[in-house]
């Protein structure tokens, strides 16, 4: 089953994709993902919402005063727009003496930009940010819509075991996201090899 689906996802990444035939669960082509963006009610477009319990997704303006992750008790930042493409000029010296581990990755904003490379760096940074109770992640990039929603998308699909179908409902229920078409499909790209490990894990324990 597993080659087969590996076939269909390089083939056609229109196409739904059932990895786990005993489940009621399948991955959707990625014009049916962008569909759910545009189906019933979002959040509102805001600088900063909390998506998920310590998580919270911004903009630029948020990242920029010191004194608003402050407030909000943000310890790390993870920036989702560092260098040369539509940069937000921050940086660990940027929030030097305020005890805020930062997390950099140069990410553009276009469907042909590979930002699945970043999904592991940047959820393990989320993960590891979150081991300790009182802390408190910013992840953003400019409009905080695109590039860091897809990042804490692939987290919550990484980490919490969402369904990217799951994740995306989750999310812009309380933010206004819309990540590009590149990289929705490269989210559903994560969401069929995450399904493919959990059926093998459940095969292997019915053959213990």
């Amino acid at each position: 089953m597993s080659s087969c689906v590996v076939k269909s996802r390089s083939r056609n990444p229109y196409a739904a994709v059932q990895v786990d035939p005993d489940s009621d669960y399948i991955t959707p082509g990625t014009l049916d993902l962008e569909q759910l963006f545009w189906s019933g009610t979002g959040a509102q477009y805001a600088h900063v919402n909390q998506v998920w319990p310590s998580i919270y997704i911004g903009d630029e303006k948020t990242a920029l005063e010191r004194s608003g992750l402050r407030d909000l008790g943000v310890t790390h930042v993870l920036n989702a727009a560092e260098g040369k493409w539509n940069n937000v000029l921050t940086g660990a010296e940027y929030y030097s003496g305020m005890d805020i581990q930062y997390f950099g990755v140069e990410a553009d904003d276009k469907p042909t930009f590979n930002i699945s490379q970043f999904f592991r760096p940047a959820t393990q940074f989320i993960d590891e940010a979150l081991s300790q109770p009182e802390n408190k992640v910013l992840v953003h990039c400019v409009m905080g819509r695109s590039r860091s929603a897809s990042l804490v998308l692939a987290y919550l699909m990484m980490k919490q075991s969402l369904t990217v179908v799951d994740a995306i409902e989750h999310v812009r229920q309380r933010r206004c996201i819309l990540p590009n078409h590149g990289f929705l499909k490269q989210l559903r790209a994560l969401d069929i090899t995450l399904q493919e490990e959990r059926l093998r894990l459940k095969r292997e324990m019915q053959d213990q």
